[in-house]
């Protein structure tokens, strides 16, 4: 590993102007076939712990986040547009930690990260600790586009999200009874103490049963790789973070580099325990593998996940190169995820010995 970083630093200068020019078209040339790959989360999911209703609806899920990013990249659309409205379907969806599924702080709120970047050109926008704006991808992109910055957080954060004019919601607008269930079982677990019911909620009886799948997963953040039919390639992460995490934790989901990236040739977007993806920033070193060491993508993505298995991380990345190739990885016993191009109607998996790729 020491001696791919060495190579990296060393070559990284150089990188980014070959890889603009095998992905860079003229006016006249041919569109280039486009695709977008999707995951929901990596963690401990069991066919054991998955009613077939439940397995449907999370497969339903899936495609239907597929099928939005897809018709904008049918279209024409930019990957950029893509991804956001992928991950806001996503958002919207309590099954996924993310926006309305996002679990609890141990103090009872709901804390929100996300990043995006536009491989073509560099730039990135990221958002940690975001409580009122109801879509944080659509922020993490206003930060790209509309500010100086890379990253914002917390009350700034939503502050600059009023001030660009992106919907906002009251905090209550987030809660669901499943994710307060799991956190007072958690604070229970740990022997700590018991948050006030949040301020516009109500006990919805039934509703945490009606949810649950086992372990939980774990791991529910959402995140969409796509290239578009310019051959311009970007990656976009959203988060809830972990059941009751305190003293203002951030993951990977906004650091560029660990749980997002994208460069001019690949883009990858991350779950798990972010503190190790963080680590090795496993995100930008699948993309250096494949981009300097010329290795193909699914070996890179493999070769990052087996280095934090090695270090005691869990998780899994959904990988993506401007030609179209997608790969799939983790070291978990599943992950959500799909994919679908122009010619390929959404394939979408859950468990960890399912082939989703032709």
């Amino acid at each position: 590993m020491i001696r791919f970083l060495c190579l990296f630093v060393l070559t990284l200068a150089f990188a980014g102007s070959a890889a603009a020019q095998n992905v860079a078209a003229d006016a006249g040339d041919e569109p280039l076939r486009w695709t977008i790959a999707i995951h929901g989360g990596a963690g401990t999911i069991e066919r054991s712990q998955m009613t077939p209703e439940r397995d449907a609806e999370y497969r339903a899920a899936l495609t239907a986040a597929i099928e939005a990013g897809s018709e904008v990249l049918r279209n024409g659309g930019s990957s950029l547009d893509a991804i956001q409205a992928s991950i806001e379907v996503m958002e919207d969806n309590p099954m996924f930690n993310a926006g309305r599924g996002a679990v609890f702080t141990a103090e009872g709120a709901n804390s929100l990260d996300a990043a995006i970047m536009d491989g073509e050109m560099m730039r990135a926008g990221a958002v940690a600790g975001v409580s009122r704006t109801r879509h944080p991808i659509a922020l993490a992109r206003a930060v790209m586009e509309q500010s100086p910055h890379v990253m914002l957080a917390g009350e700034g954060a939503d502050a600059f999200a009023v001030s660009v004019g992106l919907e906002q919601v009251e905090p209550a607008f987030f809660f669901t009874q499943r994710r307060w269930d799991q956190l007072i079982e958690t604070l229970n677990q740990r022997g700590w103490p018991i948050p006030e019911r949040p301020a516009g909620t109500e006990p919805t009886p039934g509703a945490s049963a009606a949810l649950s799948d086992g372990d939980d997963h774990r791991f529910g953040t959402v995140g969409v790789v796509a290239v578009d039919s310019q051959g311009r390639i970007a990656a976009g992460t959203s988060t809830g973070g972990t059941t009751a995490k305190r003293w203002g934790r951030i993951g990977d989901t906004p650091v560029i580099g660990a749980g997002t990236w994208a460069g001019r040739g690949c883009a990858v977007s991350a779950t798990g325990t972010g503190e190790y993806f963080i680590r090795l920033t496993v995100a930008r070193d699948i993309c250096g593998l494949n981009d300097i060491n010329d290795m193909p993508i699914a070996e890179a993505a493999e070769a990052m996940i087996s280095e934090l298995g090695a270090i005691g991380g869990d998780g899994g990345v959904i990988a993506l190169t401007t030609d179209g190739s997608v790969a799939f990885s983790m070291n978990t016993s599943g992950m959500y995820r799909g994919w679908a191009d122009q010619d390929t109607a959404p394939r979408v998996a859950i468990y960890s010995d399912e082939d989703v790729l032709p």
